[in-house]
């Protein structure tokens, strides 16, 4: 690929950058949206064999296209996911480049914006969105040595028990990746340990109507921060055959041993926090709080929904709740795999200094970075509970858009908005007639 010039340069082809790639298309902005691999890669290829949608297709979608053949309260799965956002980007003619990756973003010396290293090329910028999303580097605790003899991967590269030896599994985490593979290994016959922790536990559904819409109604998505101390509170639900609501006993009565926090580990054996049952027990408030405020929203509004008092009905804690499990030798437990469902940490090495903190993470408000002409999409908590969800980032999108717009119409006093150097102009959108000013940005 030669040397082209485009205005905004769109990092990544997943959901951030479709939702992007679709504003910017809207209001005649020149862009490219350049991605390593293909369309959704994460969808395809970065998650198990049964994954499905969290939520029920007629809430993880963009506002302009359903999922097309399918119960709308089902749950699509990954590769219907993958689908449907290739059919999203064809639909406005997204344009992306796959199979060229981005190495690095440098603040243009000579001339405004950046210049953008690629694999296939080099691309100057005005600006550029950081759309790779939250789910880069899995971490996978430096814990169990290497030549423990155990075989260690992170949930991001479990496919089906099939690939995993004979023996007891192991899997740390009980966020919503931890709890549906844990399950999952269950019911294929796997003697299965799960290391819970800190999280927040919804009901799947409740009174006929699913938890989404119960965060929608009680205006949780819209919450701007997590409750103190809750910032890597994981949420367990699951939206697994067909979708139900996680509960700790039931696994524990299905055979799931349940044990607490991964501490620390010496001399063959892992060791776990005292906190089983004060995590469970907080992820019980957690559940009947919802179920209290939807009871009350129900009444204040005078809704004929049917009555669920069997929800509020949890049970005693199993055994290994009351009794806990502190310390397993992994040899003598039978424990031949461990699955760390951890979570991800971000690598945004490729941005200017600026762009990113001293710990690595993004320096930004709302996605607007402290680097004047870069922004971030998709990122978890990006401006409230749902950015990082597939209908939330698609408005964090929107917001970005503005911002874009809003400098262009600055920009417009000095009578241009891309300079013209020569260099080939990529992208899609040409303006026709003025460019916006802020003030008709703010009014978009």
């Amino acid at each position: 690929m030669p040397s082209h010039e485009t205005e905004v340069l769109i990092v990544g082809a997943g959901q951030a950058g479709v939702a992007m790639s679709e504003h910017l298309t809207a209001r005649g902005v020149p862009h490219l949206v350049l991605e390593r691999d293909r369309i959704a890669e994460k969808w395809r290829t970065g998650r198990w064999d049964s994954l499905v949608a969290n939520g029920p297709a007629w809430h993880d979608r963009f506002p302009g296209l359903e999922f097309d053949g399918m119960n709308q309260n089902a749950f699509a799965s990954k590769d219907r996911v993958a689908a449907y956002f290739e059919a999203y980007a064809e639909k406005f003619d997204a344009p992306i480049r796959c199979g060229v990756e981005v190495k690095k973003v440098i603040r243009n010396k000579e001339s405004s914006g950046f210049i953008v290293e690629t694999s296939d090329g080099t691309i100057t910028a005005r600006s550029v969105v950081a759309a790779t999303g939250p789910f880069q580097k899995p971490i996978i605790p430096a814990l169990v040595p290497e030549d423990s003899n155990v075989q260690q991967m992170h949930s991001s590269s479990y496919r089906n028990p099939q690939q995993l030896p004979d023996g007891v599994v192991m899997v740390v985490g009980a966020g919503s990746s931890g709890v549906q593979i844990a399950e999952e290994l269950r019911r294929s016959g796997r003697d299965v340990i799960l290391s819970v922790g800190p999280h927040d536990r919804p009901p799947r559904q409740y009174r006929g109507q699913d938890f989404v819409w119960w965060l929608g109604v009680l205006n949780k998505w819209s919450a701007v921060a997590p409750p103190k101390g809750a910032e890597h509170v994981t949420i367990a639900v699951s939206g697994a055959n067909g979708g139900h609501t996680v509960d700790f006993r039931a696994l524990a009565a299905s055979g799931i041993k349940l044990v607490g926090r991964t501490e620390s580990y010496k001399d063959g054996s892992l060791r776990f926090s005292q906190d089983l049952a004060r995590n469970i027990a907080n992820g019980d408030a957690n559940y009947l709080s919802v179920l209290d405020e939807a009871d009350a929203y129900i009444q204040r509004n005078s809704l004929d929904f049917p009555e669920e008092p069997e929800a509020h009905v949890l049970g005693a804690d199993p055994d290994c709740v009351s009794n806990p499990t502190l310390e397993i030798d992994l040899a003598a437990t039978g424990i031949t795999s461990i699955i760390w469902a951890t979570g991800f940490a971000v690598d945004y090495s490729w941005l200017p200094t600026n762009a990113v903190s001293e710990n690595g993470r993004p320096n930004h408000q709302r996605g607007v970075s402290a680097e004047s002409g870069v922004y971030f999409l998709g990122l978890p908590w990006q401006s409230h509970r749902g950015s990082s969800f597939i209908w939330g980032v698609w408005h964090d999108a929107k917001y970005i858009a503005e911002q874009i717009m809003i400098q262009r119409g600055y920009l417009e006093h000095l009578g241009s908005t891309t300079p013209d150097n020569g260099i080939e102009t990529t992208g899609q959108g040409d303006t026709a007639g003025p460019v916006p000013t802020a003030a008709d940005a703010y009014a978009l």
